[in-house]
């Protein structure tokens, strides 16, 4: 099953379901993001909409993309506020999204189902403004060295999905590479029952002011 369909078939229990790293993601972004200031946002992997409805409480206007029909599909049915737009995109192709449009790009638990990683680096570049800001939030390579990726229950049991990984100095060196400077490392630890391997990895991005 392709990355597609497999999101494509999660997407009705995809909020419902218990998932400790979509949880913490939530936890990642709102205590990441809270510390600045933005008007446009561009939500890569917006999925069900799940980090959306916050961002919403700073953000002017807001466009999601994600490759998932019935992803997308429930975030439109959950947030209907004419300020966040979802629409469809491949974001390994060009995003149908202008040049210089947002003043923040988020990324949750999308890059390790991308392979190259220069391709988002680069459009980001491109789609943010100038000084804009560019955040990531993935399953720590910590977790993937040890064979954890994203998975789902089925009526036929465990869907693992297809991923690839990236080590901590493959997203630093391609976003210096790109014109960014990073801005904040973070790791993220489970908040109930304490498990020494952090579950995720989070990055601030700063695109910076060309000379």
């Amino acid at each position: 099953m392709s990355i597609e369909s497999s999101y494509n078939s999660w997407a009705a229990q995809y909020d419902s379901q218990d998932n400790k790293t979509r949880d913490l993601d939530h936890i990642a972004t709102c205590e990441t993001l809270s510390q600045y200031s933005y008007n446009k946002v561009l939500e890569l992997g917006c999925g069900t909409g799940k980090n959306t409805r916050w961002l919403l409480t700073k953000a002017k206007r807001i466009i999601g993309l994600d490759f998932s029909d019935n992803m997308l599909n429930v975030a439109r049915e959950k947030i209907s506020d004419e300020r966040a737009v979802f629409a469809k995109a491949d974001l390994n192709k060009d995003w149908p999204v202008e040049d210089q449009y947002a003043d923040l790009i988020t990324c949750s638990l999308t890059l390790e189902h991308i392979e190259d990683l220069n391709h988002i680096f680069s459009q980001s570049h491109q789609k943010l403004r100038k000084e804009g800001l560019f955040f990531v939030s993935e399953l720590h390579p910590f977790r993937q060295y040890l064979g954890s990726k994203a998975k789902f229950e089925t009526q036929t049991g465990l869907h693992e999905l297809e991923v690839y990984m990236h080590h901590i100095s493959e997203y630093t060196n391609t976003a210096k590479l790109n014109g960014f400077q990073l801005v904040e490392l973070k790791e993220w630890f489970d908040q109930v029952q304490h498990d020494p391997i952090p579950r995720l990895i989070s990055f601030i991005f700063h695109k910076k002011p060309e000379v």
